[in-house]
C-alpha cells in the first residue's frame, strides 16, 4: 500500500474513532433518541416492504417500474454488503466502546459498509425517479436512517458514507436501466 493510501486510511480511522467516542458519550435529548430508534427500525425493512406493496397498487405502471428498479437495486446491495462485511471484517463501534444510552443489538458483527444505508439509498432513488414529488420525504427517511446508524453506535461515519455512495450508485444505475427498457 502506498504511503498516501496508508495516510488516508489512518486519517479515516482516526476521524471515525474520534467521532465514535463523542457520539457514544453524548446524552441525546429524548426526542432525538426516539427519532433515531424509529429511523433505524424503519430501515430494518418494513418501510421498504410497505412501499413495495403500496406503489404498485396506487402508483400504476410508474409504481410497478419504481418497485422493480428499487427491488433489484436493493437485492444487489444486500448481496454486495454481505460480501463486503465478511471480506473487511471491520468490528462495529458498539463492540469497541460501550454506548451511554443505546442498547440496540446489531444485526451482525461487522460494520463496513452500512447495509441499512445501502438499502435506503438504493430503494429511494428509483422511486424518486418515478415520483419526484416524494423526494423530500424519501430523502429525509434515507438520511435519518443513515444518521441513526452512527448515533446508535452501529456504524462509523465511513461505513455510512460508503453505504450512501454504493446505494446511490445502485439506485441510479437500476433506474437508468429501467428507463432504457421503457419505464
Amino acid at each position: 500500500m502506498s504511503t498516501l493510501a496508508h495516510d488516508f486510511l489512518s486519517w479515516v480511522e482516526a476521524t471515525d474513532h474520534g467521532l465514535m467516542r463523542r457520539v457514544h458519550r453524548w446524552r441525546a435529548p429524548r426526542w432525538i433518541r426516539l427519532w433515531m430508534v424509529c429511523a433505524t427500525r424503519g430501515g430494518d425493512g418494513w418501510l421498504w416492504y410497505a412501499l413495495g406493496l403500496l406503489l404498485p397498487i396506487f402508483g400504476g405502471a410508474e409504481g410497478r417500474w419504481a418497485v422493480l428498479e428499487a427491488a433489484l437495486a436493493c437485492w444487489t446491495g444486500i448481496g454486495l454488503f454481505l460480501y463486503l462485511k465478511r471480506a473487511t471484517g471491520r468490528r462495529r463501534p458498539c463492540a469497541l466502546e460501550p454506548h451511554c444510552w443505546s442498547t440496540l443489538l446489531p444485526p451482525d458483527q461487522f460494520s463496513f459498509p452500512s447495509g441499512h444505508t445501502i438499502t435506503a439509498f438504493a430503494v429511494i432513488l428509483p422511486i424518486i425517479g418515478h415520483f419526484p414529488e416524494a423526494r423530500f420525504a424519501l430523502q429525509f427517511c434515507a438520511v435519518s436512517i443513515a444518521v441513526s446508524r452512527i448515533v446508535l453506535g452501529m456504524h462509523f461515519l465511513s461505513d455510512v458514507i460508503a453505504g450512501a455512495l454504493i446505494g446511490t450508485a445502485l439506485g441510479l444505475g437500476f433506474h437508468a436501466a429501467g428507463l432504457a427498457l421503457g419505464a
